[in-house]
């Protein structure tokens, strides 16, 4: 699949990424990872620390993927809010859902202490304002809520908005301890902690067959090797796909502008997260090397062509999206893509388990908020495959009910 086209940022930011071989053998492990990107690598250094032999293959480099052009603002609040996941799901499952998400936040912050590559993980709060009037009540609902499960988070009127930021809206939600990182140094720094504590990773080893056993799966390379494990963790992002269709999943395509360094950021609240009630919705980040990251311009396409096609036109909407908001910073574009985006109908990430594919785990963390939903389903499959259990499984198993949106 063509993940992504356009002229990457985060690849820049890694002077000598690590390089890992080809799968030149047939081998055993106790857990096969699929796909070297955030979802497979949270796993593997989850189970490696539980001491399991972990092998960890993609077809591409490791990171390659859609971690290249993830934007990767830290959040556990999400485009579908927390008012219609109770609708759903139900207040109490739509909580939990949330309360997983913020710890998974913390297990990052925890592992990215630990790593040898750094990821620049920084706590930043967050600003989700009201684009229109008429979405002022609804952010009352979503706060109230939020109030009532005791998250950190604050109602701001239009003038504590305007005594902060150089832009005039009516309400905001004032979201504390999120955060922003590099998606792509993360992944190599936990690549590079599995591989210290005995994991396998194999960069450019694509599997094209497989077969199960009672008590085994064994996956076949290109290359014709052979890997058994006792557990497969299907984790190839939206290209999961390529395995086994969900019918709870959607694609979609996605833009994003990369600025030159900016002198001066006086104006930007603590260098919040920005994002807006509006949908599709545009956000906003600034970087360690001082450049803004504004995302969005959202597009109902699954298709490259129609995708790439609209990626100069979204960088220069972007921009004006920004310029709207702080007309006193100069915001040049030196870095824009357009890449897939994946969702779920119902707006949570999903673990298949399928009849078809036993023994396999086969990881959707899609949504906004992907490497945090990927932190809280490595963490449930993890348990699954230690314990044999996990209390939260049933939130995110592929069998939960659909709601129609």
């Amino acid at each position: 699949m063509d993940l992504q086209s356009g002229k990457l940022y985060w690849p820049t930011t890694v002077v000598n990424p690590p390089s890992y071989p080809r799968l030149e053998a047939d081998i055993s492990c106790d857990v096969l990872i699929i796909g070297a990107g955030s979802s497979g690598a949270q796993c593997a250094n989850i189970l490696c620390d539980q001491g399991l032999s972990v092998v960890v293959v993609d077809k591409r480099k490791a990171g390659e993927g859609s971690t290249s052009s993830n934007t990767a603002l830290i959040q556990y609040a999400g485009e579908k809010s927390f008012v219609s996941l109770s609708h759903s799901f139900g207040e109490e499952v739509a909580a939990r859902h949330l309360k997983l998400c913020e710890q998974s936040i913390n297990d990052i912050e925890r592992v990215s202490r630990q790593l040898p590559i750094d990821p620049d993980f920084i706590r930043r709060d967050s600003l989700y304002y009201a684009s229109r009037k008429e979405d002022v009540p609804e952010l009352d609902e979503e706060y109230a809520l939020l109030r009532k499960h005791g998250f950190n988070v604050d109602r701001w009127d239009a003038r504590q908005i305007a005594d902060r930021y150089p832009f005039q809206k009516e309400a905001a939600l004032y979201y504390h301890d999120d955060a922003e990182m590099n998606p792509l140094k993360f992944v190599y720094g936990l690549l590079e902690r599995v591989k210290s504590r005995g994991g396998s990773i194999y960069e450019n080893t694509e599997i094209t067959g497989k077969r199960f056993e009672q008590d085994y799966a064994l996956f076949f390379t290109k290359e014709r090797h052979e890997i058994r494990a006792r557990h497969v963790i299907i984790a190839a992002g939206y290209e999961d796909s390529d395995f086994k269709v969900e019918k709870n999943a959607t694609l979609a395509s996605s833009y994003a502008v990369i600025t030159k360094p900016i002198a001066d950021f006086a104006s930007w609240h603590k260098r919040t997260l920005i994002w807006e009630t509006a949908r599709p919705y545009v956000y906003m980040r600034t970087t360690p090397d001082n450049r803004v990251i504004i995302g969005g311009m959202d597009k109902d396409t699954s298709y490259a062509g129609t995708r790439d096609s609209k990626i100069l036109a979204s960088k220069d909407k972007l921009v004006q999206a920004f310029n709207a908001l702080f007309p006193d910073i100069q915001a040049e574009p030196e870095y824009y893509l357009g890449a897939f985006y994946g969702g779920t109908h119902d707006g949570l990430p999903v673990i298949g388990q399928y009849e078809a594919y036993p023994h396999c785990y086969v990881i959707m963390a899609y949504g906004d908020n992907g490497t945090v939903y990927n932190g809280v389903l490595a963490k449930v499959v993890s348990d699954m495959i230690v314990t044999g259990s996990s209390p939260d499984l049933k939130i995110y198993l592929q069998s939960r009910p659909l709601v129609a949106t």
